[in-house]
């Protein structure tokens, strides 16, 4: 047998100069149908009436799924390497003690 039966195959992926620079989002709107998702990548800036879309993708409902996924992994590992990402706006969960009644005993 060949050892590629045992591993996954890589894929190669190229990339255009101009896509490699990428598209700054900071606000992301995602709409779907019966058959597609669509995920709206805009800009918003501080003092501007209204965000400007800067990418449109649309993907069929499994690969909607198969992005969550990667994005679920890649983030489990991001905070392994850099520590949990705080949400702005969101409060920090914390283990806080049960009280105690006074008498060595549970509340």
């Amino acid at each position: 047998m060949e050892k590629n039966n045992n591993q996954q195959q890589q894929m190669q992926l190229e990339i255009q100069p101009d896509v490699a620079l990428g598209n700054y989002s900071n606000f992301a709107v995602i709409t779907h149908s019966s058959s597609e998702f669509i995920l709206d990548f805009a800009t918003m800036l501080p003092a501007m009436p209204k965000a400007s879309v800067a990418t449109r993708v649309i993907m069929a409902p499994e690969h909607a799924v198969r992005l969550l996924g990667a994005l679920q992994e890649n983030i489990k590992r991001y905070e392994a390497q850099f520590g949990k990402i705080q949400m702005p706006g969101m409060p920090v969960q914390r283990t806080i003690a049960p009280f105690s009644n006074g008498n060595g005993g549970e509340a």
